[in-house]
């Protein structure tokens, strides 16, 4: 029964080791690039140069709210789609 089990343990620990890479099509913008990464961690890099990690909660045409903010655990963050300069997703 050990084997077993260490081998779904290792499975389960290596599906992680697999992350899909970040993919766009000609009609994506920052928003839809943002709503595809629901639920997953992610950093905005603002204009002002300031960059916020945190779990992707929502996106529309002109605001992004961002959840559980690195260093700010119990805090959101509701973000200006405009100063948005970069989405950094992590792939690996």
């Amino acid at each position: 029964m050990r084997p077993v089990l260490c081998m779904f343990l290792c499975l389960v620990f290596a599906a992680g080791a697999f992350a899909q890479e970040v993919r766009i099509s000609p009609g994506d913008n920052a928003q839809s690039v943002l709503a595809a990464q629901k639920g997953k961690r992610v950093t905005l890099r603002l204009r002002s140069g300031q960059e916020l990690t945190g779990t992707m909660q929502d996106a529309n045409g002109k605001l992004v709210v961002i959840g559980a903010v690195s260093g700010r655990e119990f805090f959101d963050a509701v973000v200006p789609l405009e100063a948005v300069e970069a989405v950094l997703i992590r792939t690996k």
